[in-house]
């Protein structure tokens, strides 16, 4: 079964103004500064190697169908180094491109209607969802056409490439806030009041080094007026927002300026303006013609594989004949073979879509109760079958120091520790332990979200007798829910190469101290700092060796990058 494909948020046109601007610059027409700004706002970003490309392409809320896999399996075979990378922004990006095979990556994305403008740079970022919208049985109503509508509103917007810092949207399906609209610019949580659809307005979140809970606008307004609400907070961002100071530049950073009702006046007095205007009118797309395809039944295996695999990679769906099935991602990367085979199983045993998530896997929903042994099987075969998704095995990284200019220590490389040592102790995968939340970033900057996990990390460096030594600060307890975001307490620095130690500690406190029934989240979020530092004794006490100098997976002695970053996901 062939699904029908989505609708394009390519433009051909943009492409060909990169490939025109970029020749300005070549000639000399344009500064090196002025070209950096045009590329970014295009996607297109230098990495910590020099020669070298970074390209985020812009999926609106992770949605792909197996014609876009394909163009990104190609850009990823041809291009870049084999594979796709996943951001917790829902996101692909693809590293080590040539500047002179831009040109060729943008225009194959665009021949499957996928695009990468406004992906980076100061402008309305992706606009992100939760990933089960459609499917989700606890949701008032599926918010994804609300989210394109809005995705279409901003996309080459008159303001949209031209705002003081970047500035990002998300949808969230219920008020558990799945999506994480709390750390948002702007967010959207589904609510229904007195039988008609509408939305809660949060606004003014952020994480990064000076993490922020979103204010809540509007307790509820109707689905028809949130095109206005986003126009009037974009153009109070593009007029109040601080275009001198990189560094305070956020929305968050107006609200603290203002006060809170300094902000709602100044929010007030622009929507005011808006609806004067008639303005930013949301155009909802025509309901989807994608159809599930039928049934394939085939014997369920015997295996404990499949029935571990089951357990934890099937949701059920609102409709009760289908279900919705997770695809677990190695720290978030797919190779050009495993975005090939996601494609043509969607297109066989689901709806010809799946959905990008924002801890870094894939979700292929609408797939018939009957199939999923059949599913299991093309999984398996394809080497997607993988255990332990959404457990503490599977952690959230961001790029870190294998690519980013920012990043001081190796995220990916400590991440990817933590889980084969969780594996090495028989840890993390079942009993209550294995709902632990575990995020790292490279940096203080939060691309990798640590602020909002039960155990969060982020990289730094100490200095030690004189030598840089790669450290990690412990953050305990944060998180979203229906509450907002909390963010986690900063109690410790560990080194690197103790990170996997330390986390097998406290995941053994955790299930030793725990009350009747709490849940990691819960305790993590109130258990004292002083006995975390306590229980991690020496791991935290003991001098650094020689040979912990060194980052995870380095042999040498660490040094402190100090590049420019141009651009934080």
């Amino acid at each position: 079964m062939t699904a029908a494909h989505l609708p394009r948020f390519s433009d051909p046109r943009d492409v060909d103004e990169f490939v025109s601007t970029l020749e300005r610059y070549e000639q000399g027409e344009l500064s090196p500064e002025q070209f950096r700004a045009f590329r970014l706002l295009r996607g297109v970003y230098g990495q910590r190697q020099d020669g070298f490309q970074m390209m985020r392409v812009k999926i609106p809320f992770g949605r792909l169908d197996s014609r876009a896999l394909e163009a990104l399996a190609d850009v990823g075979e041809r291009w870049s180094r084999g594979f796709g990378h996943v951001t917790t922004r829902q996101n692909v990006q693809f590293h080590f491109l040539r500047m002179t095979d831009v040109e060729a990556a943008m225009r194959r994305l665009d021949e499957a209607g996928l695009t990468t403008r406004e992906a980076c740079g100061n402008s309305v970022r992706a606009v992100t969802a939760c990933e089960l919208a459609e499917i989700c049985d606890g949701a008032p109503f599926d918010v994804t056409p609300y989210a394109e509508a809005i995705t279409r509103l901003f996309l080459g917007h008159p303001l949209s490439s031209s705002l003081p810092r970047k500035f990002k949207i998300a949808f969230s399906g219920c008020a558990s806030d799945c999506a994480k609209a709390a750390i948002h610019d702007l967010g959207f949580i589904a609510k229904v009041e007195n039988g008609e659809r509408g939305f809660k307005i949060v606004a003014a979140g952020g994480l990064s080094s000076s993490p922020q809970n979103a204010l809540v606008l509007h307790e509820w307004v109707r689905a028809a007026e949130i095109g206005r609400a986003g126009e009037a907070i974009v153009r109070l961002f593009h007029r109040l927002g601080n275009r001198d100071n990189r560094h305070r530049a956020r929305l968050k950073y107006v609200l603290k300026k203002l006060g809170e009702q300094g902000f709602r006046e100044a929010y007030a007095s622009v929507r005011a303006e808006v609806d004067a205007e008639a303005a930013a009118e949301l155009a909802l797309p025509p309901p989807a013609d994608r159809a599930p395809a039928p049934a394939v039944v085939e014997p369920a295996p015997r295996s404990s594989s499949y029935l571990a695999w089951r357990s934890t990679s099937i949701v059920d769906a609102r409709d009760p004949a289908y279900v919705g099935a997770y695809v677990r991602l190695r720290l978030g990367d797919a190779t050009s073979e495993e975005l090939r085979a996601l494609g043509r199983i969607a297109d066989e045993l689901g709806d010809g879509t799946v959905r990008l998530t924002i801890d870094q896997n894939v979700l292929i929903p609408w797939v018939d109760k009957r199939s999923v042994p059949a599913l299991f099987a093309r999984l398996e075969a394809a080497g997607l079958a993988r255990l332990d998704l959404h457990t503490a095995r599977d952690v959230t990284s961001c790029q870190g120091a294998d690519t980013c200019n920012l990043a001081v220590t190796s995220s990916r490389a400590v991440a990817r520790a933590i889980t084969e040592r969780l594996e090495a102790e028989g840890l993390g995968a079942e009993g209550p332990a294995a709902r632990t939340l575990i995020k790292i970033s490279g940096c203080p900057n939060s691309c990798g979200q640590h602020h909002i996990a039960d155990l969060g990390l982020h990289g730094g460096a100490k200095n030690v007798a004189g030598a840089p030594v790669p450290v990690y600060q412990l953050h305990l307890g944060g998180g979203v829910d229906a509450r907002g975001a909390r963010f986690g307490r900063q109690v410790v620095k560990i080194v690197a190469r103790r990170v996997p130690d330390a986390i097998v500690r406290l995941l053994r406190l955790f299930e030793a101290e725990r009350g009747d029934g709490e849940s990691a989240a819960a305790f993590f979020e109130r258990v004292d700092g002083k006995r975390v530092v306590a229980a991690l004794g020496d791991i935290v006490t003991a001098a650094p060796t020689a040979e912990e100098g060194a980052d995870v997976g380095e042999t040498s002695g660490f040094l402190v990058h100090s590049g420019e970053g141009e651009c934080a996901a």
